[in-house]
């Protein structure tokens, strides 16, 4: 896909303020990004970085990444987490290494550790540490999933019966439950029979719902245990749809909730585009975030990009360099300096 850049529409052609957004659970698939290691070095030694502290487990990771039949369901929190936190922060370096300072980072879900280390709000070490500790707190949680239901979270919050939650408000009408798998099982029947458009998401536990309350308490115990600082710039947060302050991001209970609380992306998107034109940049797989972004008032009428680094839907290697390589001509285009 070619992009073609808009002018600068800062004040003297200044160019536009870049805002990185990081996708969460259920944009992963297999060999994500994967055409990028070993082919861009930044890339490389950042994916590697955020492997190396998991050890043995890091490599094994890695290497069912880059495999072309991996060993382990690349849905599974135990490999998605990782691999999403790892292919996200690489992703992010890169286009740091191309001499684009973010001026905010917004991340879905998960998503939002990788902006937290870029803002230098977790270190890197201790970042993967909570993911890992995320997932082991997950071993012990009942099955179950999430849904993407075409409807407002008000009006459908009718039909939440059992554990089932509203586990994400992407937009006016497009909204994510999670429940265990009977609950939610039963809610989806209930919402088709209405005429509602319902279509799974990649994934096997259901995050964002209270069925995942013990987890979450284990994890705050977890995130007591390391330093977290003021954003060094600013974060928007996924959970409040506020900017984030300097109270949330130091909080443990904060960051250990995401389990359970509900991902407000919508609003979040709302209150960033409200502060003015940006560049949207995706740095993460698939094309969610930019697909929700490119709804946005503030995108159609042209005053605000959106931009996915890597394309729609698993492809070759050359496909993802080129899609890369886009966003960095649009950069430039932008005003930025060149990617080398």
């Amino acid at each position: 896909m070619s992009l073609t850049a808009q002018a600068p529409s800062g004040e003297g052609g200044a160019p536009r303020p870049v805002a990185l957004l990081f996708p969460g659970q259920g944009s992963q698939h297999v060999r994500m990004a994967a055409g990028l290691y070993r082919h861009d070095p930044v890339f490389t030694e950042a994916m590697d970085a955020a492997l190396a502290p998991l050890g043995d487990a890091g490599h094994a990771v890695r290497a069912d990444w880059l495999s072309e039949a991996p060993d382990a369901s690349i849905d599974a929190p135990g490999r998605a987490q990782p691999l999403l936190f790892a292919v996200e922060y690489a992703l992010g370096q890169m286009v740091r290494s191309w001499g684009v300072r973010p001026a905010v980072v917004l991340g879905h879900s998960a998503g939002e550790l990788v902006g937290a280390v870029l803002a230098e709000v977790i270190g890197l070490a201790d970042a993967v540490r909570m993911v890992h500790e995320r997932v082991g707190h997950l071993r012990g949680a009942p099955a179950g999933g999430m849904i993407a239901v075409v409807g407002g979270a008000e009006e459908l919050s009718r039909y939440l019966t059992g554990d089932v939650a509203i586990a994400a408000v992407n937009a006016k009408r497009q909204t994510m439950l999670a429940g265990t798998t009977g609950h939610l099982a039963a809610v989806s029947e209930k919402l088709r029979a209405d005429g509602y458009s319902v279509a799974p998401v990649p994934a096997t536990v259901p995050f964002h719902s209270p069925a995942l309350a013990e987890a979450a308490e284990a994890a705050e115990a977890a995130f007591r245990t390391v330093r977290l600082s003021p954003p060094a710039f600013p974060v928007h947060s996924g959970y409040t749809g506020e900017l984030m302050t300097d109270e949330i991001a130091t909080s443990p209970r904060y960051w250990a909730r995401q389990l359970t609380d509900t991902v407000r992306f919508g609003p979040a998107l709302d209150r960033l585009l409200a502060t003015g034109d940006h560049i949207l940049v995706e740095a993460g797989p698939g094309q969610n975030l930019t697909t929700l972004a490119r709804r946005h008032r503030a995108v159609r009428r042209g005053g605000s990009t959106a931009v996915p680094l890597l394309p729609a839907r698993p492809g070759s290697a050359e496909d993802e360099r080129r899609s890369v390589l886009d966003v960095a001509e649009l950069l430039r285009n932008e005003g930025y300096p060149r990617a080398s």
